[in-house]
């Protein structure tokens, strides 16, 4: 017998999407965007983020939006987790500085702690863990065009000068992200079905616009010389606190959730769509909001996001092993009609499959 190749276990998140995140960083670091190359960065990473919205607009059907309303109180617990009670414990965590976390790193963190939910991570989520993925898509978009107002309001509640909140930040905010989201809407007939047959074109606008605003954010801090402010202990200390943050969350919403009432799916989409940030919609706002120190205020929003997906991709596979969740499937495979034999002179698998 040959000896076999020694392979990650299954449950283990690694990605190549994070040696790409912190390739970007490190080419950043040793060639930073400068004059026109970082003009050039900063309007394709525009214009790659218009695009994301773009085409989550078109994604989201009319009949969904509509349909997803109906679960008020599911689409108010999650934006009261986004909004308020995360914005909460980003407060509590004032008490940490500077003796843990230094100004800087902490302002990214309440910065973290004000950014909407995410809609792609969710819904992969939630799908995996068999929740309702409706309510996930509504919830994730529901909080992602709330937050393009919420988020830079409660920065410059929260966090003050050091976040530049004007009537034209809001405005720029507003242009780059919810105005393509209502432009793929308005043209959803002509495009969604691309967009949904498609799903993959979507994943690499996705993950390709965080690599340019990265890229552009970093690039813009080396140049700015921001980065000697932080030290390896510092960023322990922050990976560390930002650890405790997500198990909170992810306890609050789940058990909170049961609180509350709500049926297994639901819990779900509540775990999955209230504990999360988004990178996506997080960074281009921190560019226009923070300026040269967009790289530190999205530190922090950049390794919790890698945090996020890789807790919670295990989560979401334990999830799915739920006795409520092994028992619905059993119901479903109860109910679920048996499969016809196909008519003679029918192409065999043709004819309709059993669920």
């Amino acid at each position: 017998m040959r000896a076999r190749t020694p392979r990650m276990p299954s449950w283990l998140p690694i990605e190549p999407y994070v040696l790409l995140l912190l390739g970007t960083v490190a080419v950043a670091a040793l060639l930073p965007a400068r004059g026109t190359v970082a003009d050039v960065a900063s309007w394709a990473s525009t214009g790659a983020v218009a695009l994301l919205f773009f085409l989550y607009g078109a994604r989201l059907s009319t009949r969904e939006a509509v349909d997803g309303l109906k679960h008020w109180r599911l689409h108010l617990t999650v934006l009261a987790c986004t909004f308020v009670v995360f914005p909460l414990l980003g407060l509590a965590a004032r008490g940490l500085v500077p003796w843990l976390l230094t100004p800087a790193l902490y302002g990214g963190l309440l910065f973290l702690c004000l950014v909407p939910s995410t809609i792609q991570s969710s819904i992969a989520f939630t799908s995996i863990a068999r929740g309702n993925v409706p309510a996930a898509i509504c919830a994730g978009s529901f909080s992602s065009l709330a937050g393009i107002v919420v988020t830079p309001v409660l920065a410059a509640l929260l966090i003050g000068g050091a976040a530049g909140f004007s009537a034209d930040s809001l405005l720029k905010i507003v242009l780059q992200l919810l105005a393509p989201f209502v432009a793929g809407q308005l043209l959803r007939r002509w495009v969604g079905g691309f967009v949904t047959r498609h799903r993959k074109v979507l994943g690499l606008v996705d993950r390709g616009s965080i690599l340019l605003v990265v890229y552009t954010a970093f690039s813009l801090g080396m140049v700015e010389g921001v980065w000697s402010q932080v030290t390896p202990l510092r960023l322990l200390a922050l990976l560390g606190v930002e650890a405790v943050l997500l198990a909170l969350m992810l306890s609050l919403t789940w058990y909170g959730a049961k609180r509350l009432g709500f049926p297994r799916g639901d819990r779900v989409a509540i775990q999955f769509a209230g504990s999360k940030k988004s990178l996506a919609a997080g960074l281009p706002m921190a560019t226009v909001l923070f300026g040269a120190h967009a790289s530190l205020a999205v530190l922090p929003l950049m390794l919790f996001h890698q945090m996020q997906l890789m807790v919670c991709s295990v989560l979401a596979a334990r999830r799915a092993r739920d006795p409520e969740a092994v028992a619905e499937r059993g119901a479903e495979d109860l109910t679920s009609p048996p499969a016809r034999t196909a008519p003679a002179g029918t192409a065999a698998g043709t004819g309709p499959r059993s669920g």
